[in-house]
């Protein structure tokens, strides 16, 4: 495994309100320096919910996303609030969006967005045994559920409206998980 680079020096950049941006002094084991920048996180993190109604059927919502102007047919998903653990966080985000809540929460892995230039990371959270359990959020409308069978993520891949790479990953992710432990 290579040697990670030694930072020789930090910078923060203003970069506006969006976006805060931090410029790295490096130099590898090789010799060569290089100074790079990435995107720093607001927050704590964030948190992906693969909610699964039963055993085969997981709960996806519409969602309006302002990027592409359309609706997107995706996981729940949302930051981590102050003092929250990951599955805390889960399950307030399970609760606004859906409208449920879950007995048996379990994180099976995490996502980066754009390793290369961004800190953010989002934690993958498996959820079963969903029960009815609505908590106000803040989205600007309510959420369509949409029912979809696991089995059946192929086709869920190929439309137009659902194209977030974290919620694909995910449910492949969270597909996997399960039939091992069918076994």
């Amino acid at each position: 495994m290579a040697k990670l680079p030694k930072i020789h020096a930090r910078r923060k950049h203003d970069a506006g309100n969006l976006f805060k941006v931090e410029k790295l002094e490096l130099e590898f084991s090789n010799g060569n320096k290089r100074t790079y920048e990435r995107l720093l996180t607001h927050g704590l993190g964030a948190v992906i919910v693969i909610a699964m109604r039963d055993d085969e059927t997981v709960l996806l919502v519409n969602e309006y996303a302002v990027g592409l102007n359309h609706y997107e047919l995706g996981l729940v998903k949302g930051r981590l609030e102050a003092g929250e653990s990951i599955l805390e966080g889960a399950q307030r985000e399970l609760r606004e969006e859906t409208g449920y809540g879950a007995g048996s929460l379990l994180e099976l892995t995490t996502l980066s967005l754009a390793p290369g230039y961004m800190t953010h990371v989002t934690h993958v959270v498996l959820a079963r045994d969903l029960y009815p359990a609505k908590l106000e959020g803040d989205e600007p409308e309510e959420l369509e559920i949409v029912p979809w069978p696991l089995a059946d993520l192929h086709t869920l891949v190929q439309r137009p409206d659902c194209t977030e790479g974290r919620s694909i990953a995910a449910l492949y992710i969270a597909r996997e998980y399960l039939r091992k432990e069918e076994k």
